[in-house]
């Protein structure tokens, strides 16, 4: 497993900052309760048919403690797990599920506080008969997902870093925040007037 300790320290606006629009995944895949911890973790990846959820119970098993479950569902018609899915899955120590999709049970999920990501909830549960491979390439809320790259989510959003540049990724991330941390909000906002201004300038702009 790819280790991760180093970006649950790293805001998802520094990642996307570096990694640009197509690594976030689109804003209707949201905390499904507030206050949810920022979670960071390699995706384990699941593909779940319309109407099924299979998988991803299947999924609960397999996951090393630390993944954060990644699903591509089919709908948003059938929830795709429940409350007692995320109590197993948070006894097996998964960090997280991230689903283009829907579950139920919220209040069982938020009262036990595992973080779930998702597009909402519906009481309508999936049935369980279509068998797929684990860990393969999914497309979560816009973004192509793939075993081991690193998810970081919260609030503020939830961005993928692809696992062959979390290195560089991960040492560009500490040099910006590094940066920001030692410069005030004066220096910041002498910097910051003074490109809108050329800006401004630039393109005609008068007072």
């Amino acid at each position: 497993m790819n280790d991760v300790t180093g970006f649950h320290d790293i805001p998802p606006t520094t990642l996307a900052d570096l990694l640009g629009r197509e690594q976030v995944m689109d804003i209707g895949i949201r905390p499904l309760w507030p206050s949810i911890s920022r979670v960071a973790g390699p995706a384990f990846t699941v593909h779940c048919p319309p109407g099924d959820n299979l998988m991803l119970h299947a999924a609960i098993y397999r996951a090393q403690p630390g993944s954060v479950i990644v699903v591509e569902a089919g709908d948003v018609d059938h929830a795709v797990a429940g409350g007692n899915v995320c109590a197993v899955a948070r006894r097996r120590g998964i960090a997280a599920f991230v689903v283009d999709g829907v579950i139920r049970d919220l209040a069982e999920a938020r009262d036990m506080g595992f973080p779930v990501f998702a597009r909402g909830v519906i009481p309508i549960p999936g049935t369980k008969a279509a068998v797929a491979p684990l860990n393969e390439q999914v497309r979560c809320g816009g973004v192509r997902v793939n075993p081991g790259d690193i998810v970081v989510a919260d609030e503020e959003g939830i961005v993928v870093t692809p696992g062959d540049r979390q290195e560089q990724v991960f040492r560009d991330a500490q040099a910006k925040l590094a940066k920001e941390a030692d410069e005030s909000l004066d220096v910041w906002e002498a910097a910051h007037h003074a490109r809108i201004e050329k800006i401004l300038a630039d393109n005609g702009f008068g007072n």
